[in-house]
C-alpha cells in the first residue's frame, strides 16, 4: 500500500507541474573547485567541478551559484565519472531574483497584511487587504506604468495605504540568486563527479603601470598591477586564475544579445614573479601561481611584474602640424592650396623611452594599460608627472611615454614659400620652424614634420640634417644650447 502511495505521489508530481518526463528527484550539486581564464575585454570561461547524486532514469538537476551574466549557449557539461551515462536534456537558466517589485506583483489580487499604529494606544495592529496595484513600474508590453501602492481594505479601496507591508510567503518562482536547473538522463546511479565550463561577462580584467623616474630622468622603476573586477553576480573562492591577453576576436552584438535572451590586495613572496607567463594560440597567457578569492561586486588587485633600474631616456618632439595633416593628406581637392598646411602648433611634447628586455628586469609581454609616471621633488616626494597608455607591447620592444609638453621649450612653424609650377602639376613650398629653449641647460629636441599634399615629393634643400622616418614623416634632429633658438628651413617639391 506504502509503494502505491509512493508512485501515486510521483505522478501527482508529473501532472503538477506539466512535465510528464520530468523526474521528482531534485539533485543540487555544489561547486568542489573552479578555474577562471580571463579576457582583458569583458569577457571569462569559468570551469567548475562539481559532484551530483544522480538516480537512474530522468530527474532534474539544479546548478546554484551561477553568474547573472552568464551565455547560455556556451554551456559545456560533462560527467567525469562516466560520460556516456549523463545527458542533459533540457536547460533552463532561473533569473528571476527577489526584489520588492517582485515579490509585489507576486500577491497582486491576494489579501495581504498591513501593520498599523494606533495612535490612541501607540500600539500597532494588523489589517487585511486586497493588493489592487503593487506601486512600482509595470510593463505592459511597450508600455510602462507606474504609481502608489492601491488596496482594497473593509471594502473600500485606498491609495497608498499606511502601515507596514507583511506577506505570507516567498512566492513561488523567485529565487535568491541565478541558477541553472537540467533535465537529465542518467544509466549509472550514483554520484557523478562532472565538469561544467562557460562564458560569462562582466568579469574582467585590466592591467596598470606605476613608474618612478630617478632624479637623472635617466632610469626608471616600473610595477605592473592587474586589476580584477567581478561584476558577474557569484563569487569565487579558492578559485584558479588565468588571464589572456591579446586581440582575440568576438562577436559582439550575437554575445550581447544571447545574453539579454538567456537573462585586498594579497601579499606574497616579492622575490617570486605571482604570474608566469606561456603562450596560447597567437596570444599571452599569464597564469597566477596560487589560488585567489574573487568576490561579486569586488576589485582586486594583483603584482604583474616589476623592474628596477630600467634605462630610460626623456625626449622632446616638435610637431608643428601635429594632427592636423592627417585630414589633407594626399587629398587632391587641397593639395595645390597654399593657404593649407600653415597652422602651427607651439608646444614641445614631453616623452620618455625605454626598452621591455630581461637585461633591465621585465622582458615579459606587457598587457595594454595605462603608465602613471611619478618624480621626487626637491624635497623628496614623489610627485605625479604624467601619464600615458600603452598597447600590448612584447618583449625586447621600445616603449614611449607621452607625459605632457614641456614649460621652457616653445615651436613655431611658418609657411615661407609657396608656388605651383608646370600648369599646375608640380608644387613647391618652403618651411620655416623655429625652436627656442628657455632652460638652463642645452637639449636635444627631434622636430617632425609631415609632407602631406600628394605621396610623391622630394626635399629640394635643407639647412638641417633630416631622416626619412616613412612616406608622410621626416625628422630633423636639433641641439639647442642654454636660452637659444635653431632654425630648421627646408624646401619640398610634390609632383603629379
Amino acid at each position: 500500500m506504502k509503494h502505491i502511495l509512493a508512485v501515486f505521489a510521483v505522478l501527482t508530481t508529473f501532472i503538477g507541474d506539466g512535465s510528464a518526463q520530468r523526474g521528482s528527484a531534485v539533485a543540487i550539486g555544489e561547486r568542489t573547485s573552479v578555474d577562471l581564464t580571463i579576457y582583458n575585454q569583458n569577457l571569462s570561461l569559468i570551469r567548475e567541478e562539481r559532484t551530483f547524486s544522480l538516480a537512474r532514469g530522468v530527474s532534474s538537476v539544479t546548478v546554484p551559484d551561477i553568474p547573472s551574466t552568464i551565455d547560455g549557449t556556451s554551456v559545456h557539461f560533462v560527467s567525469m565519472t562516466d560520460a556516456s551515462a549523463v545527458k542533459v536534456l533540457e536547460q533552463n537558466y532561473q533569473f528571476d531574483l527577489v526584489n520588492q517589485g517582485k515579490l509585489m506583483e507576486k500577491y497582486l489580487g491576494k489579501n495581504i497584511e498591513f501593520v498599523r499604529l494606533d495612535e490612541a494606544t501607540k500600539k500597532e495592529y494588523t489589517i487585511v487587504g486586497k493588493l489592487l496595484a503593487s506601486g512600482h513600474p509595470t510593463n505592459y508590453g511597450n508600455v510602462s506604468y507606474s504609481g502608489g501602492m492601491i488596496a482594497e481594505i473593509n471594502g473600500k479601496i485606498e491609495i497608498n495605504p499606511t502601515g507596514r507591508v507583511i506577506l505570507p510567503s516567498l512566492p513561488e518562482g523567485l529565487i535568491l540568486k541565478p541558477q541553472l536547473e537540467w533535465l537529465v538522463s542518467n544509466t549509472k546511479e550514483g554520484n557523478h563527479k562532472t565538469e561544467l565550463s562557460y562564458l560569462a561577462g562582466q568579469l574582467s580584467w585590466s592591467s596598470n603601470y606605476v613608474a618612478v623616474l630617478d632624479k637623472n630622468d635617466a632610469r626608471i622603476d616600473l610595477t605592473g598591477w592587474v586589476t580584477l573586477t567581478n561584476n558577474s553576480g557569484t563569487s569565487f573562492k579558492n578559485a584558479g586564475l588565468k588571464l589572456v591577453a591579446g586581440d582575440v576576436n568576438i562577436v559582439r552584438d550575437q554575445f550581447a544579445q544571447e545574453g539579454r535572451m538567456m537573462k585586498s590586495m594579497t601579499m606574497a613572496d616579492a622575490a617570486q614573479p605571482q604570474f608566469a607567463q606561456s603562450e596560447l594560440f597567437e596570444y599571452k597567457l599569464y597564469s597566477l601561481q596560487r589560488k585567489t578569492d574573487l568576490n561579486n561586486n569586488e576589485t582586486k588587485q594583483i603584482e604583474l611584474t616589476s623592474g628596477k633600474n630600467v634605462n630610460a631616456k626623456k625626449v622632446f618632439i616638435y610637431d608643428g602640424l601635429a594632427g592636423q595633416w592627417r585630414y589633407w593628406a594626399n587629398n587632391y581637392s587641397y593639395r595645390g592650396q597654399g593657404s593649407f598646411g600653415q597652422q602651427s602648433n607651439t608646444k614641445v611634447g614631453v616623452y620618455v623611452t625605454f626598452r621591455n628586455d630581461s637585461k633591465s628586469g621585465l622582458g615579459i609581454a606587457l598587457p595594454k594599460g595605462k603608465v602613471r609616471v611619478y618624480k621626487k621633488d626637491d624635497d623628496g616626494k614623489e610627485q605625479f608627472i604624467g601619464e600615458d597608455q600603452i598597447d600590448h607591447t612584447p618583449k625586447d620592444e621600445e616603449l614611449r611615454l607621452y607625459l605632457g609638453n614641456a614649460f621652457d621649450i616653445v615651436g613655431e612653424r611658418a609657411q615661407k614659400d609657396f608656388k605651383s609650377i608646370s600648369s599646375g602639376k608640380v608644387v613647391e613650398e618652403t618651411i620655416e620652424i623655429k625652436v627656442r629653449n628657455h632652460k638652463n641647460e642645452s637639449v636635444q629636441v627631434q622636430v617632425y614634420e609631415h609632407p602631406w599634399r600628394w605621396s610623391q615629393w622630394e626635399i629640394v634643400s635643407s639647412n638641417s640634417a633630416w631622416e626619412k622616418v616613412d612616406q608622410s614623416t621626416l625628422k630633423f634632429p636639433v641641439k639647442i644650447g642654454k636660452d637659444g633658438e635653431k632654425v630648421v628651413s627646408y624646401a619640398i617639391r610634390y609632383s603629379w
